[in-house]
């Protein structure tokens, strides 16, 4: 009896010490599935893990900021909950869920009153995020230097990454080992469980961009890069860290949502001059050009055409004026381009205009050209070579997007700047590049990667081209021959639907002389570029993939499959009960008498419906469904 009394003594201290050794805080998803917990442990550091489902996606890893990782006391928590809707100005779906069960963590450093930081905690179902927020102190704020995020994220054994260094890079599928740089987001994770992970940023728009390197120690385990240092003055929050899970590649694609619900709401009050629609760009820069492409425009139902660089002059001096139109010479020696005729011309027909500006310009001139071009009748700017990732730069290009707001002007942001929900905030921003497109006339396993990854971040511009091929001509851009196209023409009229963007540019490289008046160029005419609703229907990270997207009662789906060949089978039980559709299929036909070669079959189907498809390598297949 006295063994069993000291033996239970002993327990007892044992479990006196562990608690007070860590003290464990938890948050779950809406559904249960998603589970966080907090840890803080005898010196005041900060842990954290994240299962699903009780399998391990994250396991035990550190949190915290420099100079903000340690010495912390516990002195506060709040927890909430949020179920609610929002109709987006345009968006993958016309109405977007935002639902998630939040907890606020208030931590004192030194149990000094004067350092407070809160670790904001959001378990939706789609994924865990969470950010560090400095709040003002009743005595006035606090100057507060950022130079290092100390989150980590130390994943199960065997996980392998979808690894790319840059904006616009390919992809490598990689282990926890041996990565030749630091990585961009969306990182997306394959765990040996059969779970997918994303890790990402969200609201990054007053601070510098983070990447994800390996930690130079620890195995398993990814770090934070921060581009730069960050100083600002509480009360101010760090971009969201975003851990997205989900049993399937696909539904990381279609929980991308998650994004834009850890931004703002629109600040725009009145919307409706923010039109979505399909561009085409002029390359001619000649009078001649201009007039061609906006009949073209009209002719092909496309909303904009975009002036690209040399209107102004030679985009990288200096003293390149963008208040004037003076074409380069390198682009056009001969050009007779008279913009404002052309752009009155275009409006005249209801065409928009984009005109394509470098940054260069953009920094010196931005309050100019501004209310000049509003003046002009101009309906948007594609910001060219942007820097990218600095606070500095990323703060200003989004400053600069919001006085572009203030002229009602649309905005393309290009080069490697990658979203992290902006648009939702400032929809005027209706997308970006950041992605290895056709401009560099990537391969098919390339454009099958880009959809699981790259898209999970928002819009992407990546330039749809179709007539530019070697068989067809060769087209002198910027001094060097381009390679033409990779993929058939049914893989690039199948990625109009794929690839979501609110401004689509469509045949990139081409002119309209190049157009034969092809018969399923009917589906390009007929395609919008944003959606009542989107599903992935099935697919595989770099290997193939099938997208239906909605709007109104008539549906569009794209399927592309990567390099090799295959057959897939294509349910309709997308379709509501009960109502039929006719279905027109653009496929890959080598008997076609057009130099695409994409045939058309016209078939009946309803949600019982299978269609068995054979996609040659590099091929697709596009598919129109109308209501009957």
């Amino acid at each position: 009896m006295k063994y069993f009394t000291l033996l239970l003594s002993l327990l007892l201290s044992l479990s006196a010490f562990s608690l007070n050794a860590a003290e464990l805080k938890e948050v779950f998803s809406p559904d249960k599935k998603l589970h966080f917990s907090l840890e803080i442990d005898n010196d005041g550091s900060l842990t954290y893990f994240i299962k699903y489902n009780d399998e391990s996606i994250v396991l035990p890893s550190s949190l915290g900021l420099n100079n903000w990782a340690d010495n912390f006391t516990l002195v506060n928590i709040v927890f909430s909950e949020n179920d609610s809707f929002w109709k987006p100005v345009y968006g993958e779906r016309s109405q977007v869920h935002d639902n998630y069960n939040q907890v606020v963590f208030r931590l004192l450093k030194n149990n000094n009153p004067k350092l407070e930081m809160q670790l904001e905690v959001r378990a939706y179902n789609e994924g865990i995020a969470f950010r560090y927020f400095f709040p003002e102190h009743p005595e006035g704020g606090r100057d507060i230097s950022i130079s290092e995020d100390r989150t980590e994220f130390r994943m199960p054994e065997g996980t392998e990454a979808w690894f790319t260094p840059r904006g616009q890079a390919e992809y490598l599928k990689l282990p926890f080992q041996d990565w030749p740089s630091e990585s961009e987001r969306p990182l997306v994770l394959q765990l040996q469980n059969g779970l997918f992970s994303c890790l990402t940023e969200a609201e990054m728009v007053d601070f510098s961009r983070t990447k994800f390197i390996l930690h130079p120690s620890q195995s398993n385990t990814i770090s934070c890069s921060m581009y730069d240092k960050v100083d600002l003055t509480t009360p101010f929050s760090s971009p969201w860290r975003v851990v997205m899970v989900a049993e399937s590649p696909g539904e990381l694609i279609e929980n991308n949502d998650l994004i834009l619900n850890l931004n703002p709401a629109s600040q725009i009050a009145n919307t409706s001059w923010i039109k979505p629609g399909k561009v085409m760009r002029e390359i001619s820069l000649s009078a001649e050009g201009a007039k061609e492409l906006v009949d073209f425009a009209v002719k092909r139902n496309l909303q904009y055409i975009h002036f690209d660089a040399g209107w102004y002059g030679y985009e990288y001096v200096g003293a390149s004026d963008a208040t004037t139109v003076t074409v380069d010479p390198k682009r056009n020696p001969n050009s007779n381009l008279d913009l404002q005729e052309a752009i009155r011309y275009a409006n005249e027909k209801g065409i928009g205009v984009i005109l394509y500006v470098n940054q260069r310009a953009l920094y010196k001139q931005l309050d100019e050209i501004l209310p000049l071009f509003k003046k002009w009748g101009v309906r948007g700017i594609k910001f060219g070579f942007v820097h990218v990732g600095s606070h500095r730069w990323t703060t200003w290009m989004h400053d600069a997007v919001k006085k572009c707001a203030e002229y009602n002007m649309l905005v393309d942001i290009h080069d490697e700047y990658r979203p992290t929900g902006f648009s939702r905030t400032w929809p005027n921003l209706m997308t970006q590049e950041g992605i290895l497109g056709n401009e560099a006339m990537p391969d098919a396993n390339h454009n099958t990667i880009l959809p699981f990854t790259r898209f999970i971040a928002g819009a992407a511009d990546y330039t749809i081209c179709y007539y530019h091929r070697p068989e067809f001509k060769e087209s002198l851009i910027g001094g060097q021959f381009k390679r033409g196209l990779k993929t058939t023409s049914a893989h690039q009229l199948a990625l109009s639907v794929i690839y979501y963007s609110p401004l689509q540019y469509m045949y990139w490289y081409d002119s309209p002389s190049d157009s034969q008046d092809e018969p399923e160029l009917e589906f390009f005419d007929a395609i919008s570029t944003v959606w009542d609703d989107t599903k992935v229907l099935h697919g595989e990270i770099g290997e193939y993939i099938t997208i239906a997207r909605r709007k109104g009662e008539d549906w569009f789906l794209g399927t592309i499959t990567n390099n090799n060949g295959r057959n897939i089978k294509l349910a309709f039980d997308f379709l509501p009960e009960g109502r039929k559709y006719e279905a027109a299929i653009y496929f890959d036909d080598q008997s076609v008498n057009t130099r695409t070669k994409v045939g058309i079959k016209r078939i009946r189907v309803d949600a019982k419906s299978l269609l068995d498809t054979r996609l040659i390598a590099s091929g697709g297949q596009a598919i129109w469904i109308k209501p009957i």
